[in-house]
């Protein structure tokens, strides 16, 4: 008896332009993990899941630098203030010495 393919788990791709949800990514990532961890899904399908699951991996990663350089900017203030420095995504942060 041939399987029914099982219900793909992960949300569309947002809209170009729309914001980042970083929880949301993670949470279709986990599950393009588990459904690829069960073992029965078809090569074709398997390829398409491994495929939205480096998508999501890299758009997390992006995700994730960008925060950390935020932190950055926030930590490194000369005299010891604490306040947000504006940049650009993908900027490099300028070294105020």
């Amino acid at each position: 008896m041939p399987r029914a393919p099982a219900p793909k788990a992960t949300s569309p791709a947002p809209p170009p332009g729309a914001a980042f949800d970083f929880e949301q990514a993670m949470a279709d990532l986990e599950a393009v993990v588990a459904r690829l961890e069960q073992g029965d899904v078809p090569l074709e399908e398997a390829l398409k899941a491994f495929e939205r699951g480096v998508a999501l991996t890299r758009a997390c990663q992006q995700a994730l630098a960008a925060a950390e350089q935020k932190v950055e900017i926030l930590l490194e203030r000369p005299g010891g203030g604490h306040a947000a420095v504006p940049f650009e995504d993908g900027a490099e942060a300028e070294d105020p010495a």
